[in-house]
């Protein structure tokens, strides 16, 4: 047996002070109607006692408040498996990992912020599947589709430059990888949550992107950074320098991520500190442009609730508690015709 609110059954503990307060009360009884008249009239006037049955309701009552303190604690025990089902879409978030991840333009850093930024979107989120693909040169997925929010973030917080030794910001590769990561014979809207800074190197997210929107996927382009940029971080510290010994800027490239989203009929969305709008972003952007479809997120273990059969042995207890009568009032009636 198992409880829901194990700490209710510590009211039992007051069961004593219960036993104490039935004694005192029955003793004032016994004395207001040793007020009432002599103890040799007293006889005369009351039904006589039975002490075996005062008894009796006494442990009749604690019995049955026991068993509704046991109730209130919530106890279980048998189970059964369930099925579970959800409505959601399938969004697949495609997380840039690049060095140029690192710029802080915007604090503490792009990375970081975006970050943070998608922890405060598995908040709001509704019944979707999610999934994780780290990418920079190259893309593989970090965390297949699923409703386990908590691993998803356990995933998030391993992201890293380091992840993926492959330099660059290859988003065709990423938006390639996603599409296959995709469950093909799910008829669930899917959607592509893309988050990075724009900087296309090898040129070839829009065709991607078009051949994702052929496909019935849509992106969702979330850009962080600046348009003016800001200097890379270095492997060895300082800033990164290019053969001509310049240092080199990461620029948010906004104009190429709003083409991405618009082919596949996404929106794009500029991410800053502190400025990442959820509402336009799940609500009024996934929500309201794809169409929720049944999850099934596979079968759970249901603990048979039982609190219901101490609660019907307690009443049943109440009820011949009351029954039970304390005086002979039979030969008390014969007396008084008598009398």
């Amino acid at each position: 047996m198992t409880f829901v609110k194990l700490w209710m059954l510590h009211f039992l503990w007051f069961m004593p002070l219960v036993i104490v307060g039935l004694a005192m009360y029955q003793r004032r009884r016994r004395r207001a109607l040793e007020r009432l008249a002599d103890q040799d009239l007293l006889p005369r006037l009351t039904a006589p006692e039975r002490k075996g049955m005062t008894f009796f309701k006494g442990v009749l009552l604690l019995s049955a408040l026991a068993l509704l303190i046991i109730a209130l604690a919530g106890p279980r025990w048998g189970s059964h498996y369930q099925e579970v089902f959800q409505k959601g879409v399938d969004i697949m978030i495609v997380f840039d990992v690049s060095p140029s991840m690192l710029v802080e333009d915007v604090k503490p850093t792009r990375l970081e912020q975006a970050r943070r930024e998608v922890l405060d979107f598995l908040r709001v989120v509704q019944g979707d599947r999610l999934g994780l693909i780290a990418f920079s040169g190259s893309a593989f997925v970090q965390c297949p589709l699923t409703l386990d929010y908590a691993a998803l973030e356990m995933f998030l917080g391993q992201l890293s430059p380091d992840l993926i030794p492959v330099p660059g910001t290859d988003l065709g590769d990423a938006i390639e990888v996603a599409l296959k990561s995709f469950d093909p014979e799910s008829a669930t809207d899917r959607v592509i949550m893309l988050i990075t800074d724009g900087e296309d190197n090898e040129g070839r997210g829009l065709e991607a992107a078009r051949k994702a929107g052929a496909s019935g996927v849509k992106i969702f382009v979330f850009g962080i950074g600046r348009s003016e940029g800001g200097p890379v971080p270095g492997d060895t510290g300082g800033f990164a320098k290019d053969d001509s010994g310049k240092i080199v800027l990461s620029r948010l490239d906004e104009e190429g991520l709003r083409q991405i989203a618009d082919s596949t009929g996404g929106i794009y969305v500029r991410a800053l500190s502190g400025d990442f709008d959820l509402d336009v972003i799940y609500f009024t952007g996934i929500r309201s442009r794809t169409q929720a479809a049944e999850l099934k997120s596979g079968k759970i273990k249901v603990y048979e609730e039982r609190f219901s059969a101490f609660i019907v042995a307690a009443l049943v207890l109440l009820m011949i508690e009351g029954l039970i009568r304390e005086r002979r009032l039979e030969n008390y009636t014969s007396r008084s015709k008598i009398l």
